[in-house]
């Protein structure tokens, strides 16, 4: 069935209550959105006719089977169900991911980058024809480039990053709901059509362990009565930045403080040499994937909490709640949709040079001030409760999907994105047309060149004004075979000239009195290199 006619299909027809077919990881899977999915369903479904999905290959416990008998995905959205998808940024979210393309519903986008779910989608299953074509979609000149750079190179972080790739994924959306002021100000910003609404994400309050259970727990984990505890928890990968704080560790502010790292540890990231580098093995503690009781107890154990995080796929950080809800400070990376947190309950670490040292001094003195630690704690404590209540967050997801899921899909348009400039670009294909040279040229003849340049790249040319890649075209005469440079001119680009842009330029030459039988026309870029070396164009010719 063509998108339109599935979208015809499944037209949600609003009525009350509101008919919501839910698609989502669930547990077993050790996922985040699987565990605030599994959070938020018993308050969702008061509110609404609630079905739940099963997604394709993806196992479900027992417990859940039983009580909401999921669906198969095949009747998603029929009878005017409303999809209402849960999206994150990793394999779990594959089968997800398919269906949101076809079937139009209101998307939570959990994580705002999905480039490396796009990577496992395609380039994972040997489709780099695809993953350009996605690419390129969402981005423009620069999906291509980027995709190109991926056939020949390891694709760095930072272009993984910088290309969220969900333009065409949130365009087939009737909406989408987004857990942070930051993040619906970023999807604004890269696309004002988007009809993007902010819900908090819902977490349980818990009652933190007792003293004596996390005094047992300690003793059990191997660290000693007494010690200060902080700890780093969730799925251990570069970007939360665990190595700074072991190598924070290392300082004289923290000198007896012992690190708790709770769970898996990605297999690009070497903790325990970064351990060993630090000389600091006897007091970091290594516990892999924690269930979910034995994670809330971890938490509770510790003094205080990190959650740093550079650079950042765009998440609402369900750890770092789950760390609020039980009662634990934190300290975070002041950066992005985490300098929104209260003062009261996280404490914000720059970024950048100094970062390990701040990050020792800050943890260093809020140990030492037991008084504050108190006060934040039933601060963080609160601030859950009164934000992130998971009844009026549910009540939040409601009204948002009353209200966007009878809006119509914008639809695929081409990713609008600025062309590159000749300040960076290194592929400036062209051509270059030259009148009034026609031979004979007697020497020691004056003429009136017409010098006709046109753009046929997708960079911008930038005018000779600019002092680094601006254009100046050379104009000279030297000996045919013995390069030597005879009589020198420049042409300055007087304007910037875009793709498919063309200009007209004239100079008045004269043919030198001494053998120079060639003319030679060539932009160059100022401070950098002619354009023969970068794909441009230039002109020859021989006048005897």
């Amino acid at each position: 069935m063509d998108l339109n006619r599935r979208l015809r299909a499944t037209s949600p027809v609003m009525s009350s209550p509101l008919r919501v077919d839910y698609v989502s990881p669930l547990p077993p899977v050790r996922s985040g959105i699987a565990d605030y999915s599994a959070d938020l369903l018993p308050r969702l479904a008061p509110l609404c006719d609630l079905r739940v999905v099963r997604l394709p290959n993806q196992l479900v416990t027992a417990e859940l089977e039983q009580r909401w008998s999921p669906v198969p995905s095949s009747v998603l959205g029929e009878e005017g169900r409303l999809p209402l998808y849960q999206m994150g940024n990793n394999e779990h979210h594959a089968e997800a991911w398919k269906l949101a393309h076809e079937i139009p519903g209101v998307l939570t986008l959990h994580d705002l980058v999905l480039h490396h779910l796009l990577i496992e989608l395609t380039l994972g299953e040997g489709d780099s024809e695809g993953y350009a074509e996605r690419l390129e979609a969402d981005h423009g000149w620069l999906g291509t480039d980027v995709a190109r750079a991926r056939e020949w190179t390891e694709l760095g972080q930072s272009a993984v990053f910088g290309l969220p790739a969900h333009r065409t994924l949130l365009r087939r959306q009737r909406g989408v709901l987004v857990h942070s002021r930051w993040a619906a100000d970023t999807l604004a910003e890269s696309d004002e059509e988007l009809a993007v609404r902010v819900v908090p994400m819902g977490v349980p309050l818990s009652e933190p362990a007792s003293e004596a259970e996390a005094a047992g727990w300690r003793e059990r984990a191997g660290v000693p009565s007494g010690a200060s505890l902080i700890g780093s928890f969730g799925f251990q990968t570069p970007i939360k930045r665990t190595d700074r704080a072991i190598e924070a560790l290392a300082s004289e502010a923290l000198a007896g403080v012992h690190l708790l790292i709770g769970g898996e540890v990605s297999g690009n990231l070497d903790l325990e040499g970064v351990v060993r580098e630090a000389g600091v093995g006897d007091r970091v503690h290594f516990l892999g994937f924690l269930d979910f009781d034995e994670f809330e107890t971890a938490i509770a154990a510790c003094d205080l909490c990190l959650n740093l995080r550079y650079p950042t796929a765009g998440e609402t950080s369900a750890s770092l709640l789950r760390m609020l809800a039980l009662a634990r400070p934190a300290i975070v990376s002041d950066y992005a949709q985490f300098s929104e947190l209260p003062d009261d309950v996280a404490v914000k670490v720059p970024l950048g040079e100094g970062e390990v040292e701040a990050l020792a001094t800050t943890v260093g003195s809020l140990l030492a001030d037991r008084q504050r630690l108190r006060r934040m704690s039933r601060a963080a404590h609160e601030y859950v409760a009164r934000v992130h209540d998971p009844r009026r967050a549910a009540e939040a997801v409601v009204a948002a999907c009353s209200e966007l899921g009878v809006l119509e899909p914008l639809g695929d348009r081409a990713a609008v994105v600025p062309p590159p400039t000749s300040f960076l670009y290194r592929s400036l294909p062209g051509s270059l047309e030259v009148a009034g040279a026609d031979k004979p040229w007697p020497e020691g003849e004056r003429r009136r060149l017409g010098v006709h340049l046109r753009n046929e790249g997708i960079a911008r040319w930038l005018s000779a004004e600019h002092e680094i890649g601006g254009v100046m075209i050379d104009v000279h005469w030297r000996k045919e075979h013995k390069g030597e440079a005879g009589e020198q001119h420049w042409l300055e680009l007087p304007r910037d000239l875009d793709p498919g842009d063309s200009i007209d330029l004239e100079i008045a030459i004269r043919r030198p009195l001494v053998d120079a039988n060639l003319l030679v026309i060539e932009p160059h870029l100022r401070e950098i290199t002619g354009f023969n070396a970068i794909d441009g164009p230039s002109w020859i010719r021989e006048l005897e």
